[in-house]
């Protein structure tokens, strides 16, 4: 791997530990004759939001599949927390910590915010196994508060009444409640406006202000910009560069992207 580093990005904030919390070492995935992982490293700290761009079959989501436990790795090891894990299943992956938010977000419609975040995880009491409306909702209120989201007026207010930005709150919120580590996020400003953009980039920050690992995979680099305090840059199947945000330039990230020469970015005013 050809790598590029910088310093810390001073952010107010520390960008990580120092020591990964996951670490993946070599990774090679294989579909029949088509290898879309050949050797792959990375990792991400604890308090650090890592960017993972690429673009379209570089590998980013095989990548994160085989962390989430959907697709087994053909090579090359992953360790989480200093220790090697094998990961057989989304489960798996749940019970280390790590939770996956899709770009289809994955939440039903017509159920609730409530129930939404709490689907296949619901919470009972008594011999009859009835479902705890209270806590499940104080828990719900509750995490929604931590995060800082105010733009939902309640957390029983159907899914499919709630904006893009709210939606993708959700599943944010959804991900962390479960004593996560780590949260990896799949495009989570994609179709998104202004607004709604900026509500979910905030969120972004304050997952890493309180102290969790953050994945975001990102075609918006001026979004990665913003939030990120490290970026690797997956190419064909490989990672072909990691740079420090505060330390690098959106043309040289594109460079690294397709491998060209690119003095500038489109659109890009002279000196940002």
């Amino acid at each position: 791997m050809t790598a590029t580093e910088g310093a810390v990005r001073d952010s107010g904030r520390p960008s990580g530990t120092g020591r990964p919390l996951l670490e993946c070492r070599g990774i090679e995935k294989r579909f029949g004759a088509v290898e879309v992982l050949k050797g792959v490293d990375f990792s991400v700290e604890a308090g650090q939001v890592m960017a993972l761009v690429g673009d379209n079959g570089a590998g980013k989501s095989t990548l994160i599949k085989c962390i989430a436990g959907i697709h087994g790795i053909d090579g090359g090891e992953i360790r989480f927390e200093g220790e090697k894990v094998h990961l057989h299943g989304p489960k798996d992956s749940a019970r280390l910590g790590i939770e996956v938010v899709y770009q289809d977000l994955a939440l039903a419609d017509n159920l609730d915010v409530v129930q939404n975040m709490f689907l296949g995880r619901e919470e009972t009491y008594g011999a009859l196994r009835q479902l705890d409306e209270t806590s499940m909702e104080q828990r719900a209120s509750d995490t929604l508060k931590q995060l800082s989201v105010t733009t939902l007026d309640s957390v029983r207010r159907t899914v499919a009444s709630l904006s893009g930005g709210q939606r993708q709150s959700v599943a944010v919120a959804k991900a962390v409640m479960w004593n996560s580590k780590l949260v990896i996020l799949d495009e989570p400003t994609a179709a998104l406006g202004v607004a709604q953009t900026r509500q979910v980039l905030d969120l972004v920050k304050r997952l890493g202000e309180q102290g969790l690992a953050v994945v975001i995979i990102s075609h918006n680099l001026h979004d990665v910009f913003e939030v990120s305090d490290a970026i690797t840059v997956l190419r064909l199947g490989k990672d072909v560069a990691r740079f420090k945000t505060a330390e690098t330039t959106q043309a040289a990230v594109v460079q690294a992207i397709t491998a060209g020469t690119l003095e500038r970015v489109p659109g890009q005013q002279e000196g940002a």
